[in-house]
């Protein structure tokens, strides 16, 4: 059995060339701005970071811009927050499983975390089962965290994300970062509710592995089994137009709860539907989360 690590770091190094690392990098340094750093060293300036981070005698000598690194004078810590219920097997938008992504977009975070001397936890579960790994700052500790999500299967359990999120809500004090990779949701009461209290308590990044999409000309294609067991209504809204755009719009409807849920919360968000696009939608979601904060 190959390592999933070292087949997201092979997709990372496909995707992004040296300079683009160095500021995904700078990205998920700024996460933890302002949490007890101190100044570390300096490296040249590249686009994206923070000009308020320029060494500005530094650069008058050298002739060259250069960026102030800082250290956390405290280890940070990660927590991934995913249902690893049968909705992690099934096909996302780009045609992939579910899971491959959300092992990519976790390996690709928890490389990042480990680099900077950080440490990964996991919350994650099916059904009435929530299962807690504690955070470590190891890649053997990250292999077994993607190993977690790589597991989910039509057999497993039913999906309920809330109940990861509760449990979270209930058991985690500290103030850490939370990333959610969550399945497409309903904005309903239970949901708002843990989503004020965990933003209140934690920064929270979310991530949505995007669904297949089900109407319409970029339809999935074929009689795939629905993993919540809606079969029919695949063949349904293929022979009636009239039921297919009402879907559209009722998924469009649901999708905007989701989106100012969220917002309200000060949550940013991304929506990733293929592998392919992990690497462009992490470092936007971190930018996004930097210019919030």
């Amino acid at each position: 059995m190959g390592s999933l690590l070292m087949a997201v770091k092979s997709k990372m190094y496909i995707f992004t060339h040296r300079r683009a690392r160095g500021m995904l990098d700078g990205e998920y340094a700024s996460v933890f701005r302002g949490r007890s750093l101190d100044f570390d060293d300096l490296r040249n300036y590249v686009p994206g970071d923070e000009v308020r981070d320029i060494d500005w005698k530094a650069t008058a000598r050298t002739g060259t811009p250069l960026i102030k690194r800082y250290v956390a004078t405290r280890r940070q810590q990660l927590l991934i927050v995913a249902d690893t219920g049968r909705n992690l097997a099934a096909t996302a938008r780009g045609g992939e499983l579910k899971k491959d992504i959300a092992v990519m977009a976790v390996g690709v975070l928890g490389s990042l975390t480990i680099r900077h001397g950080d440490s990964v936890a996991l919350v994650h579960g099916a059904g009435d089962n929530t299962v807690a790994l504690p955070a470590k700052g190891t890649e053997t500790h990250l292999e077994s965290i993607l190993r977690c999500l790589d597991a989910a299967s039509l057999t497993s359990g039913p999906s309920r994300l809330i109940d990861r999120l509760e449990y979270v809500a209930a058991n985690y004090r500290q103030r850490m970062l939370l990333v959610v990779i969550a399945d497409e949701l309903v904005a309903d009461e239970p949901l708002a509710k843990v989503m004020r209290r965990l933003s209140a308590q934690h920064e929270i990044l979310w991530v949505q592995i995007a669904d297949a999409i089900l109407a319409g000309p970029e339809a999935v294609a074929g009689n795939g089994l629905d993993v919540a067991g809606l079969e029919p209504l695949l063949l349904l809204l293929d022979s009636d137009p009239e039921l297919a755009r009402g879907y559209a719009e009722a998924e469009a409807d649901r999708a905007k709860g989701v989106e100012n849920l969220l917002k309200n919360c000060g949550i940013a968000t991304t929506s990733i539907g293929a592998t392919g696009e992990v690497m462009t939608k992490i470092f936007a979601l971190l930018e996004r989360h930097r210019r919030a904060h």
